[in-house]
């Protein structure tokens, strides 16, 4: 990875009590505001600040692993271009409120603080990552449930991700997809594919964190499928199927191979055969699927 710098300007919410930073925001615009009902009360203040930022070595402080999410929601940096090596180390688990953000012990103080509003206090999470919409919104997307998508998502012009979709950090869509299934670190999914409801794909948080999956153009993980290899274009995975690199596969000619060696190639149909119980693939292309309904990631 090349060494790159970048230089942004932000605002940062920094927990009054302890003096230290929970959160950053990097807005677009210049002299762009805002607030919460927990910087009213003395909970948490704002302020802006400057960073410049080399994302081609590990993260150094809470605001270098904001800077980072936001440029891949922003769609400045693509998944697997930048080292997010420090960035769990980095980010504190805050709860994510109606009121802002703050640390999970003060949300009792929070909540009788904004009684005197007549607020009732919402807690969306405790985590250490918040929604990626209240931070970036990407043009040209649908997104059915906004806590499904996690800050430094990356998101392509016309992809749609419905109500059971989920796109982690460092992962999501290289061109016009629909997603309804989840999407873990590390993981793209090309222009034209449909990750089906419930549907995985194993990510760099699964099993040793080394293996980077993909899917290709034009391919289709139908429901609650899951793949812990690499689709190429034009491929499918029946419903209900699980291929991991481990699975053994029957070839059209009747050999058996290990999935892991057919990870990335086009044109591959993946299914189990209903009479023997057999994981087979066999040829196909899109024309098998019909691809993605055009009507649907046409998102002005």
């Amino acid at each position: 990875m090349k060494t790159e710098t970048v230089n942004l300007e932000g605002l940062r919410y920094i927990d009054t009590g302890s003096n230290t930073t929970i959160e950053a925001y990097f807005p677009e615009d210049d002299g762009a505001k805002r607030s919460c009902l927990a910087a009213k009360y003395g909970l948490v203040r704002s302020e802006s600040f400057e960073i410049e930022v080399d994302i081609s070595v590990g993260i150094g402080s809470i605001e270098d692993a904001y800077a980072r999410l936001h440029l891949l929601s922003s769609r400045r940096v693509r998944p697997n271009t930048v080292c997010l090596d420090g960035l769990f180390e980095n980010l504190p688990i805050v709860a994510w409120t109606s009121a802002g953000p703050v640390m999970p012990h003060l949300v009792p103080k929070l909540r009788s603080l904004v009684a005197e509003e007549h607020h009732h206090l919402t807690i969306f999470s405790v985590d250490k990552f918040p929604r990626m919409t209240d931070y970036v919104v990407p043009s040209g997307v649908r997104i059915g449930d906004a806590d499904r998508v996690r800050l430094g998502a990356f998101l392509s012009e016309g992809t749609t991700v419905m109500h059971e979709g989920f796109v982690n950090f460092n992962a999501g869509s290289l061109g016009k997809c629909m997603i309804e299934g989840r999407v873990t670190p590390g993981v793209t999914v090309g222009n034209g594919s449909d990750i089906g409801a419930g549907s995985s794909i194993m990510g760099t948080l699964s099993g040793g964190g080394k293996r980077t999956n993909s899917v290709g153009e034009g391919s289709l993980l139908g429901a609650n499928a899951g793949i812990g290899i690499s689709l190429g274009n034009e491929c499918i995975v029946e419903a209900g199927l699980y291929v991991t690199a481990g699975t053994k596969v029957r070839l059209p000619d009747g050999t058996v191979d290990y999935a892991r060696n057919l990870s990335g190639k086009d044109h591959l149909l993946f299914r189990r055969n209903s009479q023997t119980g057999v994981v087979e693939v066999l040829p196909t292309n899109k024309s098998t699927w019909g691809g993605i309904n055009a009507t649907l990631h046409t998102n002005d």
